[in-house]
């Protein structure tokens, strides 16, 4: 007969202090839809620490040795759900009319730096994405503009004289490890085509691992948005299904942050789901054969 754990009771007065504890880390907000999953988690976690009460636990997460603890247990609160080029109509917007737009403003006035800030990165499929993407992309471009000089060989990735900065932040260090380390199972790799994995990935035993080429565009970096020092100066930032775990009031100052992150007419991509609408007046909507992207708008203060 299987043995069931009692839980320990969770007072309201407790679940309250652990909300705000949590939205004033990270601007996590557990509305009474999510608070099932919420109070799991801390279960969870309350096992794990063996402690015998919610207040005990707060006690713990406020103080100096409880540092680790809630990095844990804010690692725990997000789905790291994520894969190669998802939502590829969006990336198709991103590859065929944001970057045509940027690499055509750059050229002309001689800018040959392009940073792309992937906030939320998870396992690292996104910004190793945009960096295929991005390659690809350069790679079209140079067939219709060809450069004014001989192009080194073999032909790396990205041709001279442009650069790739490719930033990628997340608040999980579990998922950073992955992101890092680059090597991606047959389930992970479906999406991918045969053409793309032959150009970008090495086959390593039942794994594929990003080949050093495309990994040395990608930086990966811990970064907790809630904090004020994020990247600057870049041209493009992707922050999708990120702020599905905000409330108003935080998702309207994060957009704030990244209008301030951005470059003049830099993109912001955001997920599916999730809208500017009713949040922000500072960016203009892109939106071509069903993907979305919004465009810093530079008349706004």
């Amino acid at each position: 007969m299987e043995t069931v754990i009692a839980q320990v009771p969770l007072t309201d007065a407790e679940l309250k202090l652990l909300q705000t504890l949590i939205y004033q880390e990270c601007g996590m907000y557990f509305d009474e839809r999510r608070a099932h999953f919420l109070k799991d988690r801390l279960q969870r976690r309350l096992k794990t620490c063996q402690l015998d009460s919610f207040y005990a636990y707060y006690r713990l997460l406020t103080s100096r040795e409880g540092k680790q603890e809630l990095a844990l247990l804010l690692e725990n609160l997000t789905v790291n759900e994520t894969s190669f080029f998802r939502n590829k109509p969006q990336l198709d917007l991103l590859q065929k009319t944001v970057l045509e737009d940027l690499l055509h403003r750059k050229q002309e006035r001689r800018d040959w730096t392009m940073r792309v800030w992937s906030a939320g990165c998870s396992t690292g499929q996104e910004p190793y994405s945009v960096a295929m993407l991005f390659c690809d992309a350069l790679a079209y471009y140079y067939l219709r503009n060809p450069l004014p000089f001989e192009v080194p060989s073999p032909k790396p990735l990205i041709p001279p004289p442009w650069k790739l900065e490719v930033l990628a932040s997340d608040m999980s260090y579990a998922a950073l490890r992955t992101a890092q380390e680059g090597a991606y199972s047959e389930t992970h790799m479906e999406p991918v085509d045969y053409t793309t994995r032959l150009r970008y990935f090495e086959k390593a035993g039942d794994k594929y691992a990003v080949k050093h080429a495309l990994k040395e565009l990608v930086q990966f970096d811990f970064h907790n948005l809630k904090t004020e020092f994020l990247p600057r100066r870049n041209d493009i930032i992707l922050c999708r299904n990120v702020m599905i775990y905000f409330d108003e009031a935080e998702q309207k100052r994060l957009i704030e942050k990244f209008w301030h992150c951005l470059n003049p007419g830099g993109y912001l991509f955001v997920g599916h789901a999730e809208s500017l609408f009713g949040l922000s007046t500072k960016f203009r909507m892109v939106h071509e054969n069903n993907g979305t992207a919004y465009q810093r708008l530079e008349a706004a203060t």
